[in-house]
């Protein structure tokens, strides 16, 4: 056990190499804490940053009560960082959001209020400030998963989203599968709902998604998905005497 025990919602924030957004990110979590309708904390996930953003989250941490860190000696991607963020995570609910906060951290109240009925709550982008073409990027990315795994979701890449941490920490991870969280989700019998959220332009740092990461990364991730489906190994205890003496 580990200090987010004592929390309903951790908030994981992958961090890689985002110095100049980390300021904005504490003082926007440090105030949205107070507001948020469950008893939550933050837990920034080092990805192997080159910059000092891993000297500004223990500062940060050192300050905020409520801030908690892990570090990687070595970048491994988004959804490493967001796995080790959620292996760590001993609170009820595990929440995300980037450090790039092109999301709001206010709109987790808005997803948390579906989060008893729902292992996924995640956000979609509705007014989305990206360019156009970053958008048809997305548009065709989407599709093609959608049409290769059969998940109705709207936005995966929505960097906003509430999951129970029992299922999370269920899930089969590997490069890249955070774009497949509801379709992960519908692998342990998880249900996922969407909610329209807030989104913004990226106001500093610089964007870790290009033409090729972001069309190559989802169509060669959407047959490891149809693969791993195909193999998936699902089994509940109905009974045992573990504990009978």
């Amino acid at each position: 056990m580990n200090n987010t025990a004592n929390y309903e919602l951790t908030i994981v924030i992958p961090v890689y190499n985002e110095e100049d957004n980390l300021k904005r990110v504490e003082k926007e979590m440090a105030a949205f804490l107070p507001k948020a309708i469950v008893k939550a904390c933050v837990l920034f996930v080092n990805d192997g940053s080159k910059d000092d953003s891993f000297a500004k989250i223990k500062e940060i941490c050192a300050r905020q009560p409520d801030f908690y860190y892990i570090s990687s000696v070595d970048n491994h991607g988004l959804s490493t960082a967001l796995k080790a963020g959620i292996d760590t995570a001993e609170s009820r609910l595990t929440g995300y959001i980037d450090a790039d906060l092109q999301t709001n951290p206010e709109d987790f109240n808005l997803l948390l209020e579906h989060a008893a009925d729902y292992q996924l709550v995640t956000g979609i982008r509705a007014k989305r400030k990206d360019t156009a073409f970053k958008r048809f990027q997305s548009k065709i990315a989407n599709g093609f998963r959608r049409s290769m795994t059969g998940d109705t979701a709207t936005d995966t890449g929505c960097p906003l989203k509430v999951m129970w941490s029992s299922y999370a920490k269920r899930l089969p991870f590997f490069d890249g599968m955070h774009r497949f969280l509801p379709a992960l989700m519908a692998l342990e019998d998880g249900h996922f709902k969407e909610l329209p959220v807030r989104h913004y332009p990226r106001t500093a740092g610089v964007s870790k998604y290009h033409l090729w990461n972001r069309l190559k990364g989802p169509f060669v991730d959407c047959f490891a998905y149809r693969w791993m489906k195909k193999r998936y190994i699902r089994y509940r205890i109905a009974e045992d005497n573990l504990n009978c003496r």
